[in-house]
């Protein structure tokens, strides 16, 4: 008897089969944008669709080791990475992941929309780059923090370019060295010192608890300048060179590969996902480091450049990957059968796969926002290295105003909405899903990753919650919301946002009456949410300019606003919101 074997067909190029993808570009960019993104996007999603798709499992196949030491005895804490990696980096490079909103070329043809055609590169790199697409974030960060008219133009040209460039010969990326045992992400607790060295750069010493992309050629540490106060507010940025090629303090002739001195890795960290991603322990013991900007100043607001940036980065990923998941989960469906017919025919599985496209499609207008709002506070920006040309300044003003709390809100909503469908596509692919060559059980070892990296659920949250209590941040978000409610064509839509809008006022007010007692920060995460979800809301009313972005606005108005039941016309509408 012969024996079965379940078609999984793949899902197809990833750039030509998302309508919400090219809808949104369609919103976002002119014409001759469009046309110059097209090729660029095209060409990668080739790639993904071929030899990227095979390196990401080869990285996943063969995770990362540490090489402590030489046959000779010397400590050499080499991290050895798989081929599979190694192509998704050169990948990431070429395609100008980090590159794109930096370079003078791109930025002419694309101004403040340099931004949006990135975050749609990443939205096709990301889902199946083995989270490569962690030390493309933190790169691009750095570059960020890098660009500030503070940071030393010395360091700045030193470095900025690696970062930037699309040779993946030169090309680098960079760590985030920030988490320490003893605190987490309560930064107050951090215990690494910078001295500061007469030959103009700085001494680190301590122990960093959780560093990721440790095989990087640096890495952005915080540390307490000597004698600075405590608290977090006065730690500072540090630039950390990984190897000895970057480091002066290295011995004549020592091996360029190998460790910087001062620069320990303790251990690689053994994670419940993200396993092709090399992540340590690290010990640092006087190890040069390069100030980015006046460590005599405050420098924790200096960080939160790179922090805004990952936490954009990290919205991104939640959403791309539950698009991918979908189109996997979609096509399985199309070539399992059960009960006589085709799983995509059975109602009770087309009311799940509607309800989760209507998911992906609240949370990609969020990542898209948040990135569409960088490219605009960046094009307003002046001074060396910034990343965009002049927009009025009004204009960035007011984007940085909206970004303060959509940032925050984009990341933490995104970040949960990623884990609970990726708990849903395991169960649409039954038994199958729960084993783990199928690549499947990844989906959702991986994105447990994202509501935790860059700040918690609570800890987005009480950020939010201190951007509209003490900035006043709310009003950007309520002013769209107020104007979805009058655009929309929907009635029932619009009925539900002018009331969201009304009950977040009544909130907003209560929070303002009480700003620090107990009730209004038990009251945070919900809070966070429902503005993040009204956000979406407008967002999708906004983008409504044809039958799918409509019912999709509609849809997820009912879900996350109204809370009601969407199953039935999800399943009505799976092919219009699927389709291909």
């Amino acid at each position: 008897m012969d024996r079965y074997v379940q078609p999984v067909p793949a899902p197809g190029d990833p750039y030509r089969t998302d309508w919400l993808l090219d809808a949104w570009l369609r919103r976002h960019l002119d014409p001759a944008a469009r046309t110059a993104a097209r090729p660029r996007l095209a060409d990668l999603a080739a790639e993904v669709d071929g030899p990227l798709r095979a390196a990401h499992a080869d990285a996943e196949r063969h995770p990362p080791q540490l090489v402590r030491y030489d046959p000779w005895g010397a400590r050499i804490d080499r991290i050895d990475t798989a081929a599979g990696w190694q192509r998704l980096r050169a990948a990431a490079a070429h395609h100008g992941l980090v590159a794109l909103p930096y370079r003078a070329d791109t930025r002419a043809v694309f101004g403040p929309g340099a931004r949006i055609v990135q975050h749609a590169l990443l939205h096709l790199y990301a889902p199946e780059s083995a989270t490569f697409s962690c030390p493309v974030a933190m790169a691009d960060g750095a570059a960020a923090l890098l660009s500030r008219p503070d940071v030393d133009p010395a360091v700045r040209d030193a470095w900025l370019p690696r970062l930037t460039s699309t040779d993946p010969d030169v090309a680098v990326t960079s760590g985030q060295w920030m988490t320490e045992a003893q605190g987490g992400s309560d930064l107050a607790g951090s215990t690494t010192v910078a001295q500061p060295a007469g030959d103009g750069g700085w001494r680190l010493t301590g122990q960093k608890w959780f560093c990721s992309a440790v095989d990087s050629a640096l890495a952005v540490a915080l540390a307490r300048p000597a004698g600075a106060g405590a608290g977090s507010r006065v730690l500072a940025p540090f630039l950390v060179p990984r190897y000895a090629a970057d480091s002066p303090l290295a011995a004549a002739g020592a091996d360029p590969a190998g460790p910087a001195p001062g620069v320990r890795v303790h251990r690689l960290k053994d994670k419940l996902g993200t396993r092709a991603l090399p992540t340590a322990e690290v010990g640092l013991d006087s190890a040069y480091a390069l100030a980015l900007g006046d460590p005599d100043r405050p420098g924790l607001a200096r960080a939160m450049t790179l922090v805004v940036v990952t936490r954009l980065h990290n919205a991104s990923a939640a959403a791309s990957g539950m698009r991918r998941g979908l189109a996997y989960a979609h096509a399985y469906a199309t070539a399992r059968r059960v009960a006589g017919g085709r799983l995509v025919d059975s109602p009770a599985h087309r009311g799940v796969l509607g309800t989760l496209a209507v998911d992906t499609a609240g949370a990609f207008v969020l990542a898209g926002h948040v990135f569409a709002l960088l490219g605009r506070v960046e094009a307003g920006a002046a001074g060396p290295g910034s990343p965009a040309g002049p927009e009025p300044v009004g204009g960035a003003r007011d984007a940085a105003a909206e970004l303060r709390l959509a940032a925050p809100l984009a990341k933490l909503a995104t970040g949960r909405l990623a884990v609970a469908a990726a708990s849903e596509y395991v169960e649409c692919f039954g038994g199958a899903g729960y084993v783990e060559d199928t690549g499947v059980p990844r989906l959702l070892r991986d994105a447990q990753v994202l509501p935790i990296w860059e700040g918690t659920t609570t800890v987005l949250a009480l950020d939010a919650l201190r951007a509209v209590t003490r900035e006043h941040a709310a009003g950007p978000l309520l002013a769209r919301v107020d104007r979805a409610a009058t655009a929309a064509s929907d009635p029932e839509v619009a009925a539900t946002l002018a009331d969201t809008a009304g009950r977040l006022r009544e909130d907003l007010k209560r929070v303002a009456a009480d700003p620090g007692g107990a009730a209004t920060v038990a009251g945070a995460r919900p809070l966070a949410l429902r503005m993040a979800y009204a956000l979406a809301a407008a967002l999708l009313v906004d983008l409504a300019d044809g039958e799918a972005t409509r019912v999709a606005a509609g849809l997820w108005t009912r879900r996350w606003l109204a809370g009601g039941d969407i199953a039935v016309d999800a399943h009505r509408h799976l092919d219009l919101l699927s389709r291909r």
